[in-house]
């Protein structure tokens, strides 16, 4: 649009003003006929629908899963006097709502893209939590006004903040790893470019696809040069050029993964299946880059050279490097300090846990990781009772941290040269963990939350 239509369009009046976005923007406050001083529950039906879904989509857009949204959408929708049925998907919420003369009203919505946004999150919790407190008795305009609040907040952080964090996170997962100093240098470097330049293009709103595959790559040779530039003057062997993996597993979609399992779980199924499918394309995709990254280098997986570390040495590091990994995606997030400091300590406690009872009791890596998924779910409801932090923003930073992305990439790589048998055990080694992960969460949800464990 040039700068002479932008200025033509902003002299409409609000009714013809049209969304020129391929998605276009709903203008939320143009459905009200009523002046902002009525009483939200004196508001016609569709008016109060209006808000409910309003809401809805606001939850939804913040990256949480559809029991949240329906869960919001329910409490408001109780207080204007009304019942509520929804069907939620991945970017998009199909709802009618119903008052007490039997009329009804229908909306279909949708997102032009999903993300995640912990800290707008936490607002929209209080805010339904404070509505539902005051029985609903706010104005249309005081409604509007929250809710303008929230949705204009901008990002905690800047583009070289969340660069930072994706590397303190793909650092200390490159070491959880099994990598070394070297490795965790590298991928330290690699993943705070690539999650720069991953930030940059999505403040731009370029497609998903061309973000993934450019960050990726970026972290990729990123790690390459900085290896080959600490060769200069350091001796080291080509092996430790397998840890670039490291350098782009900031990428890892934690958040759908999980909330696919816990959606599920609800039999909200289509909001599970598409968030796993959405989880599964990113996957896909950063492997076939870091497959194709290999074929270039001629690089071929291998394990991590041993880092000879004493038991209580190793597991004080671990704490460490879970602690700095939960505390980067947390940031990535967009958490508060505070957020991701509880998510942080819970992660490290989890993980730590996790990694011992696979090392020093060989426990299946599966079982290991339902029980540091449990641990966390524990924990968080313990800190989000204490606290009020929604269970959702600080379990799943502090479990990203066990989705197995390296066992992911291995089997992509030996998909991609045929290698079907190892390729399988790769894969199914990483089902298994995926599978495990949610899971514990359920379990320990079940046991804290009595709404949670009530089918209706």
């Amino acid at each position: 649009m040039t700068k002479k239509e932008d200025e033509q369009r902003k002299r409409l009046k609000p009714q013809e003003r049209l969304s020129h976005h391929h998605h276009m923007r709903i203008r939320w406050k143009e459905f009200f006929t009523s002046d902002n001083q009525t009483a939200a529950k004196d508001a016609t039906l569709s008016e109060r629908a209006v808000i409910v879904g309003h809401i809805g989509m606001m939850f939804l857009s913040y990256g949480t899963g559809a029991w949240r949204v329906r869960t919001a959408m329910n409490t408001v929708a109780r207080k204007l006097n009304m019942t509520c049925s929804a069907d939620i998907g991945l970017v998009s919420l199909e709802y009618t709502c119903v008052d007490r003369d039997g009329k009804s009203y229908t909306q279909a919505l949708s997102l032009p893209s999903t993300g995640v946004n912990t800290t707008k999150l936490h607002y929209m919790s209080k805010f339904v939590y404070e509505f539902e407190n005051d029985d609903g008795n706010w104005t249309i305009g005081e409604i509007h006004q929250r809710l303008t609040k929230i949705s204009r907040m901008k990002a905690q952080y800047t583009p070289w903040q969340v660069g930072l964090a994706a590397a303190l996170a793909c650092g200390g997962f490159t070491f959880l790893l099994g990598g070394g100093i070297v490795e965790v240098i590298c991928a330290f470097l690699g993943a705070g470019v690539g999650n720069y330049v991953r930030r940059k293009m999505i403040d731009r709103r370029l497609t998903i696809v061309a973000n993934i595959i450019v960050a990726v790559t970026v972290a990729s040779c990123v790690y390459v040069g900085a290896f080959y530039l600490l060769r200069l003057f350091i001796p080291l062997s080509k092996h430790l050029l397998d840890g670039y993996i490291g350098a782009m597993l900031f990428v890892i979609p934690g958040f759908p993964f999980i909330t696919s399992g816990l959606d599920m779980s609800k039999l909200d199924m289509r909001s599970g299946l598409e968030r796993m499918a959405y989880a599964l394309m990113i996957i896909l995709i950063a492997t076939s880059v870091g497959w194709g990254v290999a074929m270039i280098l001629n690089v071929h997986p291998q394990d991590f050279l041993p880092l000879n570390l004493g038991a209580v040495t190793l597991t004080i590091l671990r704490l460490i490097a879970s602690f700095c990994g939960v505390f980067g995606f947390s940031i990535m997030f967009n958490s508060k300090i505070q957020m991701a400091t509880a998510a942080g300590l819970i992660g490290a406690i989890a993980n730590t846990l996790r990694l011992s009872l696979v090392q020093w009791i060989n426990m299946p890596a599966a079982a290991a990781a339902f029980i540091g998924a449990f641990i966390a779910g524990m924990l968080a409801s313990f800190i989000h009772q204490k606290i009020g932090y929604p269970r959702i923003a600080i379990t799943v930073p502090s479990i990203v941290i066990m989705v197995p992305g390296l066992y992911m990439y291995r089997a992509m790589f030996n998909f991609g040269f045929i290698s079907i048998n190892i390729g399988a055990r790769w894969a199914m080694q990483a089902i298994m963990i995926i599978f495990c992960l949610p899971l514990g969460l359920i379990v320990a949800r079940i046991l804290t939350d009595k709404h949670w464990r009530h089918a209706g």
